[in-house]
């Protein structure tokens, strides 16, 4: 049996491993932890990153912030860079700019960040490489939360990918839990709320939808949130198949890479002592189960090479981060990176 097993996973493992590079599609999705320039911005509260601030936030430290965010980016897809990758926590869409011009400008990325409502001015953004996808159309939907509280806009796009498939992807950062996670449930409810009716109006005028959904949710896979609000229901694959699921609904419409990964105790941002799943990638059934662009089972990972880790101390294991409290650390981000990988089948004569 042990054989027998072991077998199965050798097949599966040469059956990714065997294919050809160009027919990959490679996501991810990175918290950036603040990104943001050094002017003082009168529309917003950006006054934690100033050069007068405690954090003596200076053009030294931004340059050095984005070359550690361009450092793992490149460093993803065999240094290749991710085909496309969401981003939050980034002050603009100029930053996102300035950082592929100076330090990726070999990849090509196109950046989309529109302003946001978000009472610091943080926004998400989406990176591309101009060669694969055409930018068709932008959504930006609106999280209306109760009294006046203002949160990040969900950021989503039509994009023609290698001139044959139009893809829709959509980059979330919900609303955090601050005040405790219970309390602020109902918040990041309504943001799900939002992205389902924008998800179900695009499944209505196309069911067979190619959708990507990526995102800090400030919530794990088996939140309400997630399972109920949103509808990402778990995936769990078969291990001698990456196309094969098991117990799928035929009512579901999406499903949620992360969620084996999230079971398995892996996460992609420590709080004190726990790991918690809050970055996460969705997609709608056609990446599953379609003939053109399918999910290659088992490929979710939190994406955590040896120089993103913390090296010791209490901390040791964890993301290594910019600061720790106004303490600079020149590290990366607070958050690991999620990515997950999808074979472009050849089109159908």
């Amino acid at each position: 049996m042990k054989f027998y097993i072991l077998s199965l996973l050798l097949i599966f493992n040469l059956k990714v491993f065997s294919i050809p590079k160009d027919t990959i599609l490679y996501i991810a999705f990175y918290n950036l932890e603040n990104l943001f320039d050094t002017e003082d911005d009168p529309l917003t509260d950006d006054s934690e990153f100033l050069p007068n601030s405690p954090k003596e936030w200076n053009k030294e430290r931004l340059e050095r912030k984005m070359f550690n965010m361009a450092r793992v980016i490149r460093s993803m897809n065999d240094d290749k860079g991710p085909d496309i990758i969401g981003v939050c926590e980034v002050e603009h869409e100029f930053l996102l700019d300035s950082m592929s011009n100076q330090f990726l400008s070999d990849l090509k990325y196109k950046s989309i960040s529109p302003n946001s409502p978000d009472g610091r001015g943080i926004q998400t953004g989406l990176m591309f490489k101009e060669n694969k996808f055409k930018l068709l159309e932008i959504f930006t939907d609106t999280v209306k939360l109760s009294g006046n509280s203002r949160t990040r806009l969900i950021l989503g796009a039509a994009l023609l990918f290698n001139k044959v498939d139009t893809i829709y992807f959509f980059v979330n950062h919900w609303p955090s839990r601050r005040g405790g996670q219970e309390e602020s449930e109902p918040n990041r409810i309504t943001a799900a709320k939002t992205l389902r009716a924008r998800v179900e109006k695009i499944l209505y005028q196309k069911p067979s939808a190619k959708i990507f959904i990526v995102g800090d949710f400030n919530d794990e896979p088996n939140n309400l949130s997630i399972l109920e609000n949103l509808k990402a229901k778990p995936l769990v694959c078969n291990v001698e198949d990456e196309v094969r699921l098991t117990e799928v609904d035929d009512e579901t419409d999406l499903f949620n890479l992360s969620y084996q990964k999230f079971s398995e105790g892996f996460g992609s941002f420590k709080y004190q002592d726990d790991w918690n799943m809050l970055d996460q990638i969705i997609v709608s059934r056609d990446l599953l189960i379609g003939n053109r662009i399918t999910y290659i089972c088992n490929s979710f990972e939190v994406y955590q090479p040896e120089f993103l880790l913390t090296r010791s101390g209490k901390f040791k294991g964890a993301p290594f981060p910019t600061y720790g409290g106004n303490r600079y650390l020149g590290g990366y981000s607070d958050h690991f990176p999620v990515v997950a990988k999808f074979k472009i089948n050849k089109r159908n004569k």
